[in-house]
């Protein structure tokens, strides 16, 4: 983890010397998640509320075409007890803006959880993210995204199935 955070803040330090068009910016929203299992699920599989926040850097490659990583805080798993899992997630998107106001995404994402040790979960996980955003302004914007897990949520071992995590996110962002 500290090699992605490293690597992260290499990156802001490396866009804000170099970079004609860089804008920086804070978001906040809120998360539905789902655990999807192969086969039987374990527990009953109820969705979980959570609230997303975090921090992002929007790189202009071109005039339409731009890089955005951010670092973000989400509450993602199942609603039961011992299903919710809080991840520091940093997805890397690249973005396509249509009619200067709507914007494409498609990217991956690493998730490191930071809320339990040892309790049958991994600390790492994969996901991809596809989002849609709609700039209401030069500063604020609205967005709405999917993260579909790649990883198996749960350590692998013998009796556990697998479950992949979906997150619906919807959020507000502002540019700095």
């Amino acid at each position: 983890m500290r090699a992605i955070i490293t690597l992260f803040i290499l990156f802001f330090a490396i866009s804000f010397c170099t970079a004609q068009d860089v804008k920086y910016g804070v978001k906040a929203g809120m998360s539905i998640s789902n655990m999807d299992y192969e086969g039987t699920p374990i527990v009953r599989n109820e969705h979980r509320n959570g609230f997303v926040f975090g921090v992002f850097i929007e790189y202009g490659l071109t005039e339409k075409l731009s890089l955005v990583p951010e670092l973000q805080f989400s509450g993602e798993g199942a609603n039961l007890e011992g299903f919710r899992n809080d991840y520091i997630n940093l997805p890397v998107l690249l973005k396509y803006t249509f009619f200067e106001k709507l914007g494409l995404g498609i990217g991956p994402q690493a998730g490191l959880k930071v809320n339990k040790k040892n309790d049958g979960f991994k600390n790492m996980v994969f996901s991809g993210v596809g989002y849609i955003e709609y700039a209401i302004t030069d500063e604020f914007a609205l967005d709405a995204r999917y993260n579909y897990g790649f990883s198996n949520v749960f350590d692998d071992e013998p009796g556990f199935p697998e479950a992949k995590t979906g997150v619906i996110q919807f959020g507000i962002n502002y540019k700095i």
